[in-house]
């Protein structure tokens, strides 16, 4: 019995899937083209999550990841984040090491930016936080996909919240110009994050950069600036 699946299933609310295909752009040529939904929303995937992670197996995790269904691959990240958090202790069927091994051999259904965005700093960034963090950099460099992309960028985050905000500089660089907006829209949000705890150090790294970077990165990583410095940011572009 896998019962995060079946949990899952059970949340399901038909009358939400429209919308939620429409956010997540599923239609033809789109980024999440022909990607499925049960209708269940963020808050209520996480309260699924929160009661049942207890209990769900590898195997279970792997029905899940690769499920059809966007939102029951997004229960199984989160699952996994909080197996990872919680490493060590008697209830905990994978070490942290096994779930980062997880993660990574399943990027491929990682494919939508919140499958991304909610998994990828709890989980890689914070096993690197102590670590080599080359893997980052390879990601940006030759992910396969923009969402192997994104989740170079996208781990930094945790580095920003312990002071450490070089390897977002320097991914941000492989990432600069990048033609995906999904990828320049991540990439400015990391550097407006580096810059509100250090602003000084975010203009640094825009100066040489502003007048060639994309737009709408620009425009994302200066939304934490005064109203006078991001006209002149956006007016001199």
């Amino acid at each position: 019995m896998n019962i995060l699946l079946q949990e899952m299933i059970a949340c399901a609310d038909p009358s939400q899937v429209e919308g939620l295909s429409r956010f997540f752009k599923t239609g033809p040529g789109q980024y999440g083209e022909g990607d499925k939904f049960l209708g269940i929303k963020v808050p209520v995937t996480r309260d699924v999550v929160k009661r049942v992670w207890r209990e769900v197996s590898p195997q279970g995790l792997e029905e899940c990841i690769c499920s059809e269904f966007h939102e029951v691959r997004l229960a199984a990240l989160l699952t996994l984040v909080e197996i990872f958090r919680h490493s060590g202790k008697s209830s905990c069927s994978l070490s942290r090491e096994d779930c980062v091994r997880f993660y990574l051999s399943h990027t491929g259904y990682i494919n939508n930016w919140d499958l991304v965005d909610l998994s990828c700093y709890p989980l890689l960034g914070e096993w690197l936080l102590d670590k080599e963090r080359t893997l980052l950099y390879d990601l940006a460099r030759s992910g396969k996909t923009i969402w192997e992309q994104r989740i170079g960028i996208v781990s930094t985050m945790t580095f920003i919240r312990h002071g450490q905000a070089d390897d977002t500089y320097a991914i941000a660089d492989i990432l600069l110009h990048h033609p995906h907006d999904l990828i320049q829209k991540a990439v400015g949000w990391l550097l407006r994050e580096a810059g509100k705890r250090d602003e000084s150090a975010l203009k640094a790294y825009l100066e040489p950069r502003y007048q060639t970077m994309p737009r709408t990165m620009l425009r994302y990583a200066i939304e934490k600036f005064s109203d006078a410095d991001r006209q002149r940011y956006l007016v001199k572009r």
